[in-house]
């Protein structure tokens, strides 16, 4: 006989404000533990793909770390130094991209940047804010990374975590199916496999995604000549995760600098934006359907209120366990609401009865 209902919400109940507890005083500590965790996570399909090739799971986690470090050696030598060099030379020529923006406005719209116009003073003095502010921002999170307690947490503890996360996964998943509470079993594993299929559509599906766009982004805007296009591609690629806004936000950005740099080279111009619409059509037909599916069941308002109210809770390490609660939390929502639909106090007393009489 299994416990009763109040005594399982209490219990229940002191793990979820123990987890809470835990992530508001030690969140700075799992950071890297959790990091790890999130890689491994991702790369466990590519391990268990190996192994049905014929791998063992030692071995499978031998070539993904391989790869992995091949990879992260040529970002560290290539891409970062030339996306954080972007970064500070866009910071650095704000105020005179915007003391051209308003020369450009003066010129064809006088009567409303007057000399001394409210618009005209915020213009002017948002270069500078950007400068001063962005490049200050910057300057600290680099100078706050370069840490060498941070270098080592977040370069050597989280991919020993994730390797030994990835090594390990499956046997980890055995061992908590074992634990599970017998009369709920068939429950969890229902509800663990809706999370992990919530999960892998949306972290993986959305992951390679923000990948494949954002280099394709960067790749395609430095072919045109397009100053900063690492940075407005890496911009982009971000935030697709959220539907249109990384083509809004970096096709903006994009068509901004393409207008003060290319200015009368409208082909130019006219190929910076046909970049972005390219881009939101293969994503839209192609990369979304194919690689996320067209039911995630995180709709992107939600998303965006998890990330905001753990990130403010809790910071980085909020926001990165942002997402998969989000994701628990809307599954065990949709169940609530199953069982819900199925009790008497949904169906009432009267269906029951006519189905009584009626035999079914």
């Amino acid at each position: 006989m299994g416990l009763p209902i109040r005594d399982q919400l209490k219990y229940w109940g002191l793990v979820a404000a123990f987890f809470l507890v835990l992530l508001w005083f030690m969140g700075d500590v799992l950071l890297p533990f959790v990091l790890g965790s999130a890689v491994a996570y991702f790369l466990d399909p590519v391990a268990d793909r190996l192994e049905r090739l014929g791998l063992s799971r030692a071995l499978a986690t031998a070539v993904i770390t391989i790869i992995a470090v091949v990879i992260f050696v040529l970002m560290a030598l290539l891409v970062v130094p030339t996306l954080v060099g972007q970064a500070i030379n866009l910071f650095e020529i704000a105020p005179d991209v915007t003391r051209r923006l308003g020369n450009f406005l003066t010129e064809r719209f006088p009567s409303i940047l007057i000399e001394g116009s409210t618009l005209r003073n915020s213009i002017t003095s948002l270069g500078t804010v950007v400068q001063e502010r962005g490049g200050e921002l910057l300057n600290t999170a680099l100078s706050s990374a370069a840490g060498l307690i941070n270098v080592i947490m977040l370069f050597v503890i989280v991919p020993v975590v994730a390797v030994y996360m990835l090594l390990d996964w499956d046997r980890m998943v055995a061992k908590i199916d074992t634990m599970l509470p017998r009369d709920h079993a068939p429950t969890i594993r229902r509800l663990a496999r809706d999370i992990d299929q919530t999960l892998a559509s949306f972290i993986r599906g959305m992951g390679t995604v923000c990948l494949i766009l954002g280099s394709y982004y960067a790749i395609a805007l430095m072919l045109v000549g397009l100053n900063f296009g690492l940075v407005v591609g890496f911009i982009a690629g971000l935030v697709t995760f959220i539907p249109y806004l990384g083509a809004l936000i970096g096709g903006a950005l994009a068509l901004g600098l393409a207008l003060f740099q290319f200015w009368g080279d409208w082909v130019s111009i006219g190929m910076v934006g046909g970049i972005f619409v390219l881009g939101q059509v293969v994503e839209g037909n192609v990369l979304t359907p194919k690689l996320v599916g067209d039911s995630v069941g995180l709709h992107p308002v939600w998303l965006i209120l998890s990330l905001s109210v753990f990130g403010t809770l809790f910071g980085f390490v909020g926001m990165l366990v942002a997402v998969p609660l989000a994701a628990a939390i809307g599954v065990i929502a949709r169940f609530i609401v199953e069982r819900y639909q199925q009790s008497l106090l949904y169906r009432g007393t009267d269906i029951t009865a006519d189905q009584t009489q009626t035999g079914e």
